[in-house]
């Protein structure tokens, strides 16, 4: 009996139960005491607070992607649209994504090439999971479920069923997108070649540092053999001869054949425009300068074919060809060659070409040229050259070349030479004028470069060997300091050079 209750004494099921008892009602009390407890309201605001930053951290990084993306097609676009590059635009744009590690996220590369550029369109598009905004899904489904259970929840203890929440979840994702669109297009190139063709050409081998120079230029410019790019050789020295191809489209009061220069009224050189609304006087053609011989090699007007100029030419070789006949010969008159090299880039010549093209003088494909000014596809720029500066020009008297006999007499005879050897010597100052001196060739100059770059036409110009004077209106020529290049006949292929490369930069827009 004794045993028996020795047994019961230490029996630990009573002493659990009421450990048991305890425990439910301290937790009852608990469920029910609000004093320093989180309420469900406070509760599920913190939640609502954490989730919704959450979100806030998958946005940013969805947009982190999404610009990588956008990036990546910006630079694949543009390199596919390159017209050099070798790849296929598709092959392009996917090297670009798989380089960047989100390869299967490009949708679609359109592109369209022809003969003048290339146009590539592509687009990206790339899903990922979105880890917090799942969760506020999660969330609010689970705040709908404890409202829907809210009246099987007791204050009992923890032998008490409590309704849970089911595990709510879903494929949560969000979708970013991009595209990007380049095209490069080969623009249409309008470039007039002026060059010093006079006698102090001869010094020190400049013409043919020259002629290395402007053949590299030429073959730089037309590399691409595209029919977009043209180039009008303007040779010029004390005159400029346009030829019998062009000079006969214009209405001229002719005196002889043996040459075609035209004069120009002063007031021509403040517009680019060849002027056809007017007669133009015929220069002379005799030979100023005295070498103690009958010699007419050297005649103010250029008269040989390889003197003239040539327009609108796409043939390299052609250009090439008379660059290297060129020859040392007269006096200097920059105006001029400008005047004529502007003037066949101005729209107003149209009509010149268009009637060249119908004589077979320039090809078809440059029918329609010069482009007009407003046409953002066209390049227009001239390249001018020169080694020295102004001086003076000289005519005969009106007296002394009214009649054929006498435009035939100073054909047959350099001036000086009849004049000392007919005896007129005494006389000399009665048979010519001064038409142009230093000063108004430095003016005639500025006012035609100041024509052409108002027309937005790119002016480089070239000072060959040439001193102060000669450079600083070289340089008041040029379209900016920048575009002016002083050399010597080390450097002259580094200037030509540097245009060529940069006319054919220009050709391209993106």
């Amino acid at each position: 009996m004794n045993k028996l209750k020795d047994m019961q004494r230490h029996d630990p099921a009573p002493r659990g139960r009421a450990f048991k008892a305890a425990l439910r009602n301290r937790v009852a009390r608990f469920s029910q005491d609000e004093n320093g407890n989180i309420t469900y309201l406070a509760l599920a605001g913190t939640v609502v607070m954490m989730v919704f930053g959450g979100i806030g951290i998958d946005m940013m990084y969805a947009e982190l992607k999404r610009t990588t993306m956008q990036n990546t097609l910006d630079r694949a676009v543009l390199a596919a649209t390159d017209l050099d590059n070798p790849l296929a635009p598709q092959a392009t744009v996917t090297s670009y994504f798989d380089a960047m590690g989100i390869d299967g996220s490009l949708v679609n590369v359109q592109h369209e090439t022809d003969l003048q550029g290339r146009v590539v369109s592509a687009s990206g598009a790339h899903t990922m999971p979105a880890k917090f905004l799942e969760l506020a899904v999660v969330a609010a489904n689970a705040g709908a479920v404890m409202q829907d259970n809210e009246e099987l929840q007791t204050q009992a203890g923890l032998n008490q069923a409590v309704k849970v929440p089911q595990k709510l979840s879903g494929n949560t994702t969000m979708t970013i997108t991009a595209d990007a669109t380049a095209a490069e297009r080969r623009n249409k190139v309008e470039v007039s070649l002026i060059l010093d063709i006079s006698g102090s050409m001869a010094d020190n081998g400049k013409m043919q540092d020259l002629q290395v120079a402007a053949n590299q230029f030429v073959d730089t410019v037309l590399a691409n053999d595209d029919d977009l790019v043209s180039v009008s050789l303007v040779p010029y020295s004390e005159h400029v001869n346009p030829g019998p191809d062009i000079a006969p489209h214009f209405d001229v009061d002719w005196r002889h054949g043996y040459s075609h220069c035209l004069e120009f009224p002063d007031n021509e050189f403040g517009n680019v425009t060849l002027n056809t609304n007017i007669t133009y006087e015929q220069m002379q053609h005799y030979q100023w300068n005295y070498s103690g011989q009958n010699d007419l090699t050297d005649t103010i007007c250029p008269q040989y074919s390889y003197e003239r100029i040539r327009p609108f030419s796409q043939d390299a070789n052609a250009l090439k060809s008379q660059i290297n006949q060129l020859q040392p010969r007269a006096g200097t008159s920059i105006f001029l060659g400008m005047k004529w090299g502007a003037g066949l880039l101005d729209p107003s010549s149209q009509w010149l070409v268009n009637e060249l093209a119908d004589d077979g003088i320039v090809d078809e494909t440059v029918r329609g040229r010069p482009s007009p000014y407003s046409d953002t596809e066209t390049v227009k720029t001239i390249v001018l050259m020169t080694d020295g500066q102004h001086d003076r020009s000289m005519r005969i008297q009106d007296w002394a070349y009214d009649s054929d006999s006498e435009v035939q007499l100073w054909a047959n005879y350099n001036f000086w030479y009849y004049i000392i050897n007919w005896g007129y010597y005494s006389y000399r100052n009665y048979f010519y004028t001064q038409k142009y001196h230093a000063e108004l060739g430095d003016s005639l100059l500025d006012d035609i470069c100041d024509a052409a770059k108002d027309q937005n036409i790119v002016v480089w110009t070239i000072g060959f060997d040439v001193q102060d004077h000669g450079a600083n209106v070289m340089q008041q020529c040029a379209t900016s300091p920048a575009h002016f290049f002083r050399v010597n006949s080390e450097t002259i292929d580094d200037a030509f050079s540097s245009i060529a490369r940069t006319i054919t930069q220009l050709r391209l827009t993106q």
